[in-house]
């Protein structure tokens, strides 16, 4: 009897968790194992990289995060005929980039690290067939000391089989770890001064677009009308990012930084 206790004992000692699925629910589990001598989560893994990410960061994967950079490069901005094919009303959208496409990731920063306290935009137009910008940068700052960069730049691709799947690709830095997206779905963590990149999310065959997000969004919907699981979009969400996206097109103008409203 001693003898599997000691034997269970050392195995607890070095038991590392893995738990699949970062939804609503995955807080518990997540914090009960943060309460077990012995054990360690040591991964997160979710069909969906914003919601692996956000667990990973919640359960201090990477530490302090520090900075989010997100790399957009679709590649489909070059030419006269940029976007004629799919979407031909993109080359007349006087404002484009930070409108129409950078909208999305000021939406992920905040889920991932709270409203934006500033913003700081460097706008250009590139392609003189669109009548708005087609590149740029946006900084900003986040609570408890985290940036924010999105680095835009639809004339230039990243690595990837299909380019609108991840639209580019992500670093999640913190004092402890870096989580990385790459173009082909992967989501990987690299531990500081490691060299090493272990899968938290592997690849998938989505059957939608970029990441089955569109199916996730109605899924998300349904859960909380049918069965009042708690909306993580809401109609006010809304008009806080147009008022960062406006904050961006108003410090691209002035070449300014643009503190928002309610920032201390």
């Amino acid at each position: 009897m001693n003898f599997w206790m000691a034997a269970a004992g050392r195995m607890a000692a070095n038991l590392k968790v893995a738990v699949l699925g970062a939804g609503y629910f995955a807080q518990f589990p997540h914090e009960a194992w943060g309460r077990i001598p012995g054990a360690r989560l040591v991964a997160v893994a979710d069909l969906d990289p914003s919601r692996a990410a956000r667990a990973a960061m919640q359960d201090g994967l990477i530490g302090q995060p520090m900075q989010i950079t997100f790399r957009l490069r679709t590649g489909d901005g070059q030419g006269a005929r940029a976007y004629l094919d799919r979407q031909p009303y993109f080359q007349q959208m006087p404002k484009f980039l930070v409108h129409e496409t950078a909208v999305h990731w000021i939406v992920t920063f905040r889920y991932l690290a709270g409203d934006p306290v500033d913003v700081y935009a460097d706008l250009r137009r590139e392609n003189p067939a669109i009548a708005g910008e087609g590149a740029g940068y946006i900084l900003s700052s986040h609570p408890n000391g985290v940036r924010s960069i999105f680095d835009g730049n639809r004339h230039l691709d990243h690595p990837a089989d299909n380019h609108r799947l991840t639209l580019g690709e992500a670093l999640i830095e913190g004092t402890t770890g870096t989580l990385s997206l790459l173009g082909f779905g992967e989501l990987t963590l690299r531990a500081f001064g490691s060299t090493d990149n272990a899968p938290l999310l592997q690849p998938q065959d989505w059957p939608g677009f970029a990441g089955d997000c569109v199916h996730a969004l109605q899924k998300h919907v349904v859960r909380g009308a049918l069965h009042g699981a708690p909306l993580e979009t809401k109609a006010r969400d809304y008009l806080t990012v147009r008022r960062i996206e406006n904050a961006a097109y108003a410090s691209a103008a002035n070449g300014a930084k643009i503190k928002l409203d309610g920032a201390a």
